[in-house]
C-alpha cells in the first residue's frame, strides 16, 4: 500500500478468467476488475478520539456546485472528482484498447449519495465519450449476488477502492482461485505487478516456508508486466506455457488439490519455454 501511494499507482487491475484444467462452477468467466487504488476507505485517515473510540475520516471533494450549494462534504473516507474521473478514464480506455464490450460501475450511491454519487457522476461523464462501449451501473450488494450467480454478464468492472477489493477476490474465487489470478497496479509513470487477489492460504508464511505456495498468479502477472512493457511475444510465450501446465494437470499445488512445490511448478513452466 505504501508503494501505491508513493508512486501514485492509482489503478488496480485484476484479471479473473477460467483456466482450462481447473474445474469451476461457471464457464465463460473473463472479468477485469479495475479499482481506484489511492483513496476511499483505504485512505488511512484514522485516529483515536478517546480510548476505545476510533474515527475513520472520509473526505469527498466536489467542484463548486450551485445545485449542492457547497464544494466539500465530510462523510468518513476520501473520494475526489479528480481520482474518480481518472479511474473511469482508465477503465474505458482499457476496454477500448482491449476490445472489451462493456464497463460496469459498482457503487453504493443509494446510501452514500454524495461520495459514491460523485464516483457515478464521473463514470457517466466519461462513458458518454465512449459510445461504442456499453455502460451500466450496479449497486455493490446486488453485484455480489450477480457475480456468484451469473458472472458471465460482466466484462470490465470499475469500482471505488474497498468495493473493488471485495469484488476482485470474489471474481478470482469464481474463476479458479486466488492463487492463479494475475494483477497489477498502474500509474502514469510507474507500474507494479503482483498476485491479483489476496492470497489467503495460498501464500501465507507457513506455506511459503514449506515452499508450497502457488506461483501461477505471479507468473501470469509477469506476463501482464511484459505486455505492459511492450513485449507481447514474450508475454504470450510465458502465458501459453503456464496455461499448458495447468490444462495438463501437471504439478498442482496444495490450493489446487495437489501437493507440488513452488519449484516444481516453475520447472514445468520453464520446460515449456525451452
Amino acid at each position: 500500500m505504501l508503494l501505491r501511494k508513493e508512486l501514485d499507482l492509482y489503478a488496480s487491475l485484476v484479471h479473473c478468467f477460467n483456466l482450462r484444467g481447473l474445474p469451476t462452477r461457471h464457464d465463460n468467466v473473463d472479468i477485469v476488475v479495475i479499482r481506484e487504488n489511492t483513496e476511499g476507505e483505504y485512505s488511512g485517515l484514522e485516529h483515536e478520539v478517546v480510548p476505545g473510540v476510533v474515527e475513520s475520516l472520509k473526505i469527498c471533494n466536489f467542484e463548486p456546485s450551485a445545485k449542492l450549494g457547497f464544494s466539500r462534504v465530510n462523510e468518513c473516507m476520501v473520494i475526489t472528482k479528480f481520482c474518480s474521473e481518472r479511474i473511469a478514464k482508465y477503465a474505458f480506455e482499457y476496454a477500448y484498447l482491449n476490445n472489451r464490450k462493456k464497463v460496469t460501475a459498482v457503487h453504493k450511491a443509494n446510501i452514500m449519495k454524495l461520495a459514491d454519487g460523485l464516483f457515478l457522476e464521473s463514470c457517466r461523464e466519461v462513458a458518454s465519450k465512449y459510445p461504442s462501449i456499453q455502460y451500466n451501473e450496479m449497486i455493490v450488494h446486488n453485484c455480489s449476488m450477480q457475480l456468484v450467480s451469473k458472472p458471465e454478464q460482466f466484462d470490465v468492472m470499475v469500482t471505488p477502492n474497498l468495493y473493488g477489493n471485495l469484488v476482485a477476490n470474489t471474481a478470482a474465487g469464481i474463476a479458479g482461485g486466488t492463487g492463479v489470478m494475475p494483477g497489477g497496479n498502474v500509474g502514469a509513470d510507474h507500474a507494479i505487478f503482483e498476485q491479483g487477489a489476496s492470497a489467503g492460504n495460498v501464500g501465507n508464511e507457513k506455506i511459503v516456508e514449506q515452499k508450497k505456495a502457488n506461483p501461477v498468479a505471479l507468473l501470469l502477472s509477469s506476463a501482464m508486466m511484459l505486455r505492459h512493457l511492450q513485449f507481447p511475444s514474450f508475454a504470450d510465450r510465458l502465458e501459453i506455457a503456464v496455461k499448458r501446465v495447468i490444462s495438463e494437470g501437471k504439478c498442482p499445488t496444495k490450493d489446487l488439490g495437489g501437493g507440488s512445490s513452488t519449484q516444481e511448478v516453475v520447472d514445468a513452466v520453464i520446460a515449456y519455454l525451452d
